[in-house]
């Protein structure tokens, strides 16, 4: 990837909050009285590019940078920007796999552990507030969704919501099941965003352009199309090789699979959603063989 070429595009959402678009998932930055809150980062090469981008906006410094889950096209910032003094925060699950490293369950390629200077140094579980002069950002984790680890943040005064990849607007999104997404914690966020936002609300989704809460609405309708066919496809014992041959999404495939590929491997993320087996946690193990 050519990150010399790429230029980032600011949109002003108002009330001092904007979108960033580069290469990579969307950021989103929230100006304070006395400091910047950033959502996102995209990739390690473009820390200059999006510093020089949030310039012209403030001369403030960004104090906190939020991951909304831990894929390198949001996350590759990291340890550039804990240089320049941010601090970055993330549900605690976002840590743990940037710290172990993972393994794609579409493609198999590995990512090794990021570096100690990478990792987020400030986490939570379930929900957290981040304060600055004139400015409250509130995070809440969705479990299970795109990932294990999303977190989605909530500018309430301005009317804004930075969703990461939990939404990608246009097209299908990513459900990373080999790191704990699924596509019932996808319906899950989409349901806590359709509760919070209004007509006004501006969505910063993950990837595509801004959206509002009637696009949110038609992505939501896709999803829950998805997993009744796919759940109907399980049920009658259909494997992965079965449900790509019944091209169960070709309808869906025209709005939302740019490419033949983005079809075929929505329908695999989606079957391992709803096929996959979890893993018995090692607590109920134990007390499976003590039972015996």
């Amino acid at each position: 990837m050519d990150f010399s070429k790429v230029e980032i595009k600011t949109t002003d959402l108002s009330d001092n909050v904007y979108m960033l678009e580069g290469q990579g998932g969307n950021i989103t930055v929230a100006v304070a009285k006395d400091g910047i809150i950033m959502v996102d980062s995209q990739f390690a090469p473009l820390h200059d590019k999006i510093k020089a981008a949030i310039t012209p906006i403030s001369s403030q410094p960004i104090k906190y940078l939020i991951n909304t889950h831990y894929h390198g096209d949001h996350t590759g910032g990291n340890e550039l920007f804990a240089k320049d003094g941010v601090t970055v925060v993330s549900e605690i699950n976002v840590r743990n796999r940037l710290a172990a490293g993972t393994t794609n369950g579409l493609t198999g390629a590995k990512t090794p552990p990021a570096p100690q200077g990478a990792l987020p140094s400030k986490t939570y579980t379930n929900v957290y507030k981040i304060r600055l002069s004139g400015r409250v950002a509130d995070l809440k984790h969705i479990a299970n969704a795109h990932t294990d680890g999303d977190t989605y943040v909530w500018f309430k005064t301005a009317n804004v919501l930075s969703t990461g990849d939990t939404f990608t607007n246009g097209r299908y999104p990513n459900i990373d099941f080999a790191n704990g997404g699924n596509i019932k914690g996808m319906i899950a966020a989409t349901d806590a965003y359709l509760k919070l936002a209004n007509a006004k609300t501006r969505i910063v989704p993950g990837h595509g352009p801004l959206a509002d809460k009637a696009v949110l609405t038609e992505y939501r309708t896709m999803l829950t199309i998805a997993r009744d066919r796919m759940a109907k496809l399980v049920k009658e014992g259909k494997s992965e090789d079965d449900v790509i041959a019944a091209k169960p999404f070709a309808d869906l495939d025209t709005k939302w699979a740019p490419t033949e590929l983005a079809a075929k491997n929505f329908i695999r993320v989606v079957y391992h959603s709803l096929a996959d087996k979890p893993e018995p946690k090692p607590h109920l193990l134990k007390r499976i063989f003590r039972r015996s």
